[in-house]
């Protein structure tokens, strides 16, 4: 039977990486404490201080560069399907009749 991983909330990470950050305790001593292997909280240390206002963005939500180029390919996709509909009705029309 396979095991559950373990998922904390945004709140979580943020209070602990503070922690770490702000109170000058070792990330193994906190990491027990916490209940949390260190490893994992090195990576949201590290994730943190490269971008604090968009670390942990939580399930669903995605950095607002990745958002855009999310858009962006939805939209040219949508574009190509329109430029394909338009082909196929200009060939269509423009067929002698006869």
């Amino acid at each position: 039977m396979g095991s559950q991983r373990k998922s904390f909330s945004r709140e979580f990470k943020l209070e602990t990486v503070r922690l770490v950050v702000d109170g000058g305790n070792s990330v193994v001593g906190i990491a027990r404490d916490m209940g949390i292997h260190p490893n994992t909280l090195y990576r949201w240390v590290k994730e943190f201080s490269e971008k604090p206002e968009e670390a942990f963005p939580g399930k669903g939500h995605q950095a607002p560069e990745a958002e855009q180029i999310r858009q962006l390919k939805r939209e040219n996709e949508r574009l190509r399907m329109e430029r394909d509909i338009l082909k196929k009705a200009m060939a269509i029309f423009s067929k002698d009749p006869k």
